[in-house]
């Protein structure tokens, strides 16, 4: 037997052992530029522990996945119809991908549970600032700064919108 033919048992063993291992490095990665805790598919399930679709909704905003941040607080918000949290999600998800139609009818929602606080207003100034009505975007961050003057979030949203005006837009 020529010595080529005896080195294949040992490469199959060694391919097959290298086959089971898994980089550490490659297992945060996934296509399209999520990370692979973001892919988990809960779409076929019925019950939801009790913060479950918030927290998932949170980690695709905060990744930039709008699209998909939107469709979790969809179903957060029909799971939970009561639920704060799940309507302010919605409502920024829906203003990053655009759907301010749908946006302001989770503002309205909002409103009835929320409506006189910091966070409200500057939720709602930031749709308007997207849209780009900055007198009413300016309006409801000076109406959230009335409310708590030392609230970071107002102070960085009049900034941006300082910002906004200063340069023209493309």
């Amino acid at each position: 037997m020529s010595s080529q033919f005896r080195r294949l048992p040992l490469l199959f063993v060694v391919a097959t052992i290298l086959t089971g291992c898994q980089s550490a490095a490659f297992d945060d990665v996934a296509a399209f530029g999520d990370s692979a805790k973001t892919l988990e598919d809960d779409s076929a399930v019925a019950f939801y522990k009790n913060d479950e679709l918030i927290t998932t909704g949170k980690l695709q905003f905060k990744e930039k996945n709008y699209g998909k941040s939107y469709a979790i607080y969809k179903r957060a918000v029909a799971v939970f119809p009561k639920d704060p949290a799940a309507w302010l999600g919605f409502a920024a998800s829906a203003d990053m991908v655009g759907r301010f139609d749908t946006s302001d009818r989770a503002y309205q929602q909002l409103g009835k549970m929320i409506g006189s606080s910091p966070v409200y207003y500057n939720n709602l100034g930031y749709s308007h600032l997207l849209r780009g009505d900055l007198p009413t975007a300016r309006r409801y961050f000076l109406k959230a700064y009335e409310l708590d003057p030392g609230n970071e979030t107002t102070a960085r949203n009049l900034e941006l919108m300082k910002n906004s005006v200063k340069y023209a837009q493309r």
